[in-house]
C-alpha cells in the first residue's frame, strides 16, 4: 500500500523522525522494539532474514526504487525530498527506509553450543566499528558474535548501514553481566583467547588452530580490560612488520584487527609477518 505523506509531524512517520539524533534513537528503538534499515539491498536482506516491516519510507525523487522493494505487505510512505530531509536530519541518499521489528536474541548458552568459531566483543561503543566487525565475520565464515553488555547495538542504523547487512546474516547473543560473563563460554568448552598488541603474546596463527575457540575483541581505545585478559586462557596477537614500531605503528584498528583474526579461525593464515608467510 503507497501513500503520500506530505506532513512531516504525521504520527504515521514517527518511527522515521530524527535519525541522527543516536541517544534518542537508542531509547526510542529499544522502547519499541524496533530498528531502522536504510537502502534497497540491506532493506531485502532484513525481510529476508524474517525481520517483520512495520513500514517503509520513500522519497518521492527515488519513487523508482518501489518495485525493488521487497513486497512485505506493509504501507510505503513517500514523502516530497524535503519532508524525508527534515523528517530524519539528514539527506536520505539510498531513498529508502524501512522500520522493522526486532526478534528475540538467542541466549548466550543456547548460541554458544551450537557455534565452534566465534568473536567476542568487549565494550566496542562506535556503532560503524560494530557494523564493520560483522560484515567480516559474516564474510570469512565465523559461526557467532557475543556481545558484552555495553557494546552498541548491530542493529542501529549505522552498525546496519556499515555492515551492508550482514548483521542479519550471522546470529548474535548479548551477555546479561560483564564480570563473569564470559562463563558461559568457558562451559560450553571454548577456549578463550584475547587479542592483544603486546609482543609477548603468542602469535593468533598457532594459537587457534584446532578445537572451539573464542576470539575476544576490545573496547576501540583501551583495548580488553585487565578482568578479561586475566580470564583468557591465552593472549595473542597478529605479529608487526619488522619495520612497524619504527613507523609508530604497534597494532591495528580493531577492525583490521578482526578481518585478520575471522580469516584465521576461519581456517586461514594471517598476512605475510616477521615470522613467516
Amino acid at each position: 500500500m503507497r501513500e503520500l505523506v506530505t506532513d512531516m509531524t504525521d504520527p504515521r512517520l514517527a518511527d522515521y523522525a530524527r535519525l541522527t539524533d543516536m541517544e534518542l534513537r537508542i531509547h526510542l528503538e529499544s522502547a519499541q522494539g524496533l530498528f531502522i534499515a536504510e537502502g534497497t539491498k540491506v532493506i531485502s536482506r532484513a525481510v529476508a532474514a524474517g525481520y517483520p516491516v512495520r513500514s517503509m519510507l520513500l522519497a518521492e525523487r527515488r519513487l523508482g526504487d518501489l518495485e525493488a522493494l521487497p513486497a512485505a505487505g506493509a504501507p510505503v510512505y513517500v514523502v516530497p525530498d524535503e519532508t524525508a530531509e527534515r523528517l530524519t536530519g539528514y539527506r536520505v541518499h539510498r531513498g529508502a527506509l524501512a522500520s522493522l521489528h526486532r526478534k528475540p536474541l538467542p541466549e548466550v548458552p543456547a548460541l554458544a553450543a551450537a557455534a565452534g568459531k566465534v568473536i567476542v566483543l568487549e565494550d566496542l561503543v562506535d556503532h560503524a566499528n560494530v557494523g564493520a566487525i560483522f560484515r567480516c565475520a559474516a564474510a570469512l565464515g565465523v559461526d557467532a558474535v557475543f556481545l558484552s553488555p555495553r557494546c552498541a547495538d548491530p542493529l542501529y542504523r549505522r552498525a546496519v548501514k556499515v555492515s551492508m547487512g550482514a548483521v542479519f546474516a550471522i546470529p548474535y547473543a548479548r551477555m546479561t553481566g560483564w564480570y563473569d560473563g564470559l562463563a558461559d563460554l568457558r562451559k560450553a568448552g571454548f577456549r578463550l583467547l584475547a587479542l592483544t598488541p603486546d609482543a609477548t603474546a603468542a602469535p593468533l596463527t598457532a594459537a587457534a588452530a584446532g578445537g572451539r575457540i573464542a576470539l575476544m575483541l576490545g573496547t576501540e581505545g583501551d583495548g580488553l580490560s585487565s578482568r578479561w585478559l586475566h580470564k583468557a586462557d591465552q593472549a595473542v596477537r597478529i605479529p608487526m612488520h619488522p619495520g612497524a614500531r619504527a613507523a609508530g605503528v604497534d597494532s591495528l584498528n580493531v577492525v583490521a584487527a578482526a578481518a585478520i583474526a575471522c580469516h584465521v579461525l576461519a581456517g586461514g593464515d594471517e598476512t605475510r609477518s616477521a615470522e613467516g608467510p
